[in-house]
């Protein structure tokens, strides 16, 4: 008898393999550096799966630190993954130069499902497309609607209005903005760079610097140092010594009104706000038109050696489907899907960032396409006098002074 079980319990595992087989006809691996998003592209592969049932994806995330160092001796080895997610702009251009992606500038996914300025973080310098655009995220200032209402505050139009409306906070007694400065790069990252968008002129404006049409030390970036300035007064006292989490959480008791913030961290912020809230775009000054940065956070290229590139390119159209796209915003809340398919999100929070782009003109961080190939970086540049103009130990005009001549290795491209 206990042999008999263990004959049938044999051929049962026997059979489930062959119903696996059948079931799935072909394995593709995805590699990743988010590893807290296991359950969440499970969702998403099992929506792939109602329309491509032959198709096994496995989702296999690598700890985020290692990702870059661990993928890249995978592929030179010859056993990294079918698909993989690819870094924007500088390090996902090196794996392609090294030959590791896939060519995929005609993949007719990409053609037809993505706009030219979604493909510019995978878009190599002699034009080929090496990544499908997966999630891009948002900038926006996350508000309590309920100190907005008991104040008389509604929501800022200009910067004028978002100024006036700190001003009455703090005579209420109430910590208008919560950001502080000593994780340094989010007051660039999230606070300056949408000043920056509105100041320059968004795209546009942007590649006018990169081109050597206009100075690192010109008016709208004087401007924007201004405008970051104008905050100082009403950031949480010790603002120097108060780090990202920290703001966050000062924001999330209700101390402070306001936060500069990503819409990546919706589900941490819907998850522990117990009070109304929600979200607007950093507003433009009066009389400017608005722009909002959209910032490109990840792609998927293919594996230019692996052996199931036709499983990998069905796999990576149906992403770029209105049904990939709607599983990839409302399962990746507060990354958002790039392609043009227009879809309507399940969280209201994400379609409150997602609107931020209706009607307004959308760019990148200001550094990240050129300016920050020599040294020092405008990156750092940009990181270090923000900071310093909040500290008071700059002007505006010396840190566009400083980012002017700090840039003077860079050399402008057409």
């Amino acid at each position: 008898m206990r042999i008999s079980r263990i004959v049938s319990r044999a051929l049962m595992g026997l059979g489930l393999l062959i119903l696996t087989s059948v079931a799935f006809g072909q394995n593709i691996t995805l590699g990743s550096w988010r590893t807290d998003d296991v359950a969440k592209w499970a969702n998403i592969i099992a929506a792939f799966n109602k329309a491509n049932p032959n198709i096994a994806v496995k989702f296999d995330p690598t700890n985020p630190p290692d990702y870059n160092a661990t993928l890249r001796l995978q592929l030179e080895n010859g056993n990294g993954p079918d698909l993989y997610f690819s870094r924007s702009f500088g390090v996902g251009k090196e794996l392609f130069t090294a030959g590791f992606d896939l060519d995929l500038s005609d993949f007719p996914a990409i053609k037809q499902a993505f706009a030219p300025g979604s493909l510019l973080a995978w878009t190599a310098d002699n034009g080929k497309v090496f990544a499908q655009p997966l999630g891009a995220v948002s900038h926006g200032i996350y508000f309590n609607k309920d100190l907005f209402a008991k104040n008389g505050i509604a929501v800022p139009k200009t910067w004028e209005d978002l100024i006036a409306a700190a001003k009455k906070l703090k005579a209420a007694g109430i910590t208008p903005f919560a950001n502080g400065i000593a994780d340094q790069w989010d007051i660039y990252e999230i606070v300056l760079s949408g000043i920056l968008a509105n100041n320059t002129g968004g795209a546009a404006g942007r590649l006018a610097y990169e081109a050597g049409k206009r100075p690192f030390n010109d008016a709208a970036i004087v401007s924007s140092f201004t405008q970051l300035k104008d905050l100082a007064p009403y950031l949480p006292k010790g603002f120097e010594a108060m780090t990202y989490t920290d703001a966050e959480n000062l924001f999330k008791l209700g101390t402070a009104a306001m936060l500069f913030d990503g819409s990546w961290e919706l589900p941490d912020i819907q998850a522990n706000v117990s009070f109304g809230w929600s979200a607007f775009a950093i507003p433009p000054p009066a009389g400017k038109p608005g722009f909002v940065v959209f910032f490109p956070d990840s792609a998927i290229a293919i594996n230019a050696k692996s052996k199931n590139i036709p499983a990998a390119k069905t796999f990576l159209t149906w992403l770029s489907s209105p049904a990939g796209a709607k599983a990839i915003g409302d399962n990746l809340v507060g990354f958002f899907p790039m392609s043009k398919a227009a879809v309507k999100l399940d969280n209201e929070y994400a379609n409150t960032f997602l609107g931020f782009n209706k009607g307004t003109g959308q760019d990148i961080r200001f550094t990240w396409s050129k300016l920050d190939a020599g040294k020092p970086t405008a990156y750092s540049l940009l990181v270090d006098n923000a900071n310093n103009v909040l500290k008071g130990t700059v002007t505006p005009k010396q840190a566009a002074d400083n980012l002017a001549t700090g840039l003077a290795w860079y050399k402008p491209s057409m």
